[in-house]
């Protein structure tokens, strides 16, 4: 398993996992390969150091298994954090929120996504279907221009706009 630091023109920074360097190249020629916060499909790879498995190796100061669970919950905590430090800038925050910020965010906008329904274009007449009582409330998302959000919000009906790229609609693998 090859495990590659990616990143998109728009400089989102992200991890692609692929069985060997072949897979990866034609994966990426066959515009498999995009950016999981933009959709982008411009992805170059970028330099990384490897990875030295070396299982079997102890350290001078702790001998046997002491020493390899160790590190193993090391190299967990390692890849956690590793998880969380290259963290692209979203759509939507300003370019000094923290990780922590940033995460929460997407979480936010994947709970949003799981528990909404998406009625697309259709999303300003649903809404006043709503508001006015023709049919039963319930959680939706949709597109709408900014003119008609901001004569649904003069009507009175409550619309917040999202920056959703496709790529949070779907979980990440």
């Amino acid at each position: 398993m090859k495990v590659l630091n990616l990143q998109c023109s728009h400089q989102h920074s992200f991890e692609g996992w692929f069985a060997s360097e072949d897979d990866f190249q034609n994966q990426l020629s066959r515009g498999l390969v995009e950016c999981p916060m933009c959709a982008d499909k411009s992805v170059q790879k970028l330099p990384s150091a490897p990875r030295l498995n070396l299982g079997g190796h102890q350290g001078p100061d702790t001998p046997g298994k002491a020493s390899r669970s160790s590190s193993t919950a090391a190299g967990a905590a390692g890849a956690q954090e590793g998880a969380t430090r290259n963290l692209p800038a979203v759509a939507g925050l300003p370019a000094s929120a923290s990780q922590a910020e940033q995460v929460a965010f997407l979480k936010a906008l994947r709970h949003v996504v799981a528990n909404t329904e998406d009625v697309g274009s259709r999303f300003a007449e649903e809404a006043r279907r709503m508001h006015y009582g023709e049919q039963e409330a319930r959680s939706i998302r949709g597109q709408t221009s900014v003119r008609e959000a901001v004569e649904l919000m003069e009507e009175g009906i409550d619309v917040m706009p999202l920056p959703l790229s496709a790529a949070i609609k779907e979980t990440l693998q």
